[in-house]
């Protein structure tokens, strides 16, 4: 028995009407997994399939904690995440991915959704993710500051700083002043 077998759904033995099937997925499962968003976390797992004129419906919902970076001072951080969302699924020949329905082989009529799940769970993490305003490590915020170029200073550019005017941006701010008048 493989360690992502508790996550198979068997779909030769349903009828047309629901089932449901819950987990909690922890530290274990994420290793197992391997993604790269998500190492960490405790998120429960509900998922409903129903079966409609042989497609099967697979509804997913994820709500729990992972564990993600800051982007702003790499320390770790715990964000909360929901998220649902839905898998098609029919028997057929041979596995395939059908652009939004997933076909299995008929022989087996048992798909294995884990990495479903780690996607759904992926996808409710934010692009950014930064903690909360005075919350990030002190440090790494006092070395970011060191770092940054602040408003006034040479920043790196070679910019004129005599005073005088470029005179690209002199004929453009013509143009503007006489569409003002």
């Amino acid at each position: 028995m493989g360690r992502l077998d508790k996550y198979n759904v068997e779909l030769k033995g349903l009828t047309e009407s629901n089932s449901a099937y819950n987990w909690t997925v922890d530290q274990e499962f994420f290793s197992i997994v391997e993604g790269q968003e998500v190492e960490r976390g405790k998120v429960n797992v509900d998922l409903k399939v129903t079966k409609v004129s042989g497609v099967y419906h697979l509804g997913f919902s994820v709500a729990g904690t992972v564990i993600v970076t800051c982007d702003r001072c790499l320390d770790d951080m715990s964000l909360d995440i929901e998220n649902t969302g839905e898998l098609k699924v029919k028997l057929g020949p041979d596995f395939a991915d059908e652009g939004d329905i997933v076909v299995v082989p008929e022989d087996k009529g048992i798909v294995n959704v884990a990495w479903y799940i780690y996607e759904f769970i992926a996808l409710a993490i934010p692009i950014k993710h930064v903690h909360a305003p005075g919350k990030c490590n002190k440090g790494m915020m006092e070395k970011l500051d060191e770092h940054s170029a602040e408003e006034g200073e040479d920043d790196g550019r070679d910019a004129d700083t005599t005073g005088a005017s470029d005179p690209r941006w002199d004929a453009l701010n013509s143009i503007l002043e006489s569409d003002n008048e």
